[in-house]
């Protein structure tokens, strides 16, 4: 009797796994048609009878700015290019930083919030980081870097109903986000942490200086050769190339 419900338990596990991963595969090579970040958003917009309009437009890698796509990892994870999908490294110095009673930071990189704004709901309960674990590494594994920044910079949440760099361009400097300067990338690098309080054009004093902040890190990483060894990840494979 045990056995037969282990082997049912393991069968329907294996169904769910290898469910998890279709999208996964599909979205290698296809445009997000959205998030669950954003169905969330709209779902809870309606419950409360404010309506939302989601402004989302897809953009392809080679659309968007070097000074965006180095903005934001400047902001959000500068060990992009070298780690595996989590940094290690970055967990231990948030850990600290909050400890010492600095303004709270987390400790996730952009494979992990593409995992979790992309698939999943954004309580902080351990089920959901446990999935948002399995979910990135499957990320790391099937994706190359580029296209991981890619989604990122297409799904991130920049204002109520915002998502995605061409949207908040549009939405906060009336331009594409082709056309962003340097200043305007960090501003909206700078606001990612708290995109529905924070306003990119007239950021809080600390979110100004995170911008400044930003574009020197932008500067020190490196620029396009940054994004020279972004773009050669390839696959999981190149984390050892590129480590040893």
């Amino acid at each position: 009797m045990i056995k037969k419900i282990l082997r049912k338990t393991a069968k329907w596990l294996l169904i769910l796994a290898f469910l998890s991963l279709l999208p996964i595969i599909i979205f290698r090579w296809a445009p997000a048609p959205g998030s669950m970040l954003m169905v969330e958003r709209w779902y809870a917009a309606k419950q409360s009878g404010q309506p939302l309009t989601i402004q989302y437009q897809w953009r392809p890698y080679e659309q968007i700015p070097d000074n965006m796509k180095m903005a934001v990892i400047a902001s959000e994870d500068q060990r992009f290019a070298k780690h595996c999908g989590f940094d290690l490294r970055g967990i231990r110095e948030a850990i600290q930083h909050n400890m010492q009673g600095g303004t709270l930071r987390g400790g996730s990189t952009i494979s992990q919030q593409v995992a979790k704004n992309l698939f999943l709901w954004s309580d902080r309960s351990y089920l959901r980081k446990g999935v948002e674990v399995w979910f990135t590494l499957w990320i790391e594994i099937l994706w190359p870097k580029q296209r991981i920044l890619e989604m990122y910079l297409n799904i991130a949440e920049w204002d109520r109903g915002v998502f995605g760099v061409d949207a908040a361009a549009r939405t906060h400097f009336n331009i594409g986000a082709s056309y962003l300067s340097d200043r305007q990338a960090s501003q909206l690098a700078a606001v990612l942490p708290s995109p529905l309080n924070w306003d990119p054009v007239n950021p809080p004093q600390y979110a100004q200086r995170r911008a400044i902040w930003i574009q020197q890190q932008m500067r020190q990483l490196g620029g396009r050769e940054y994004l020279d060894k972004v773009e050669a990840r390839s696959d999981w494979l190149a984390w050892f190339r590129l480590r040893y």
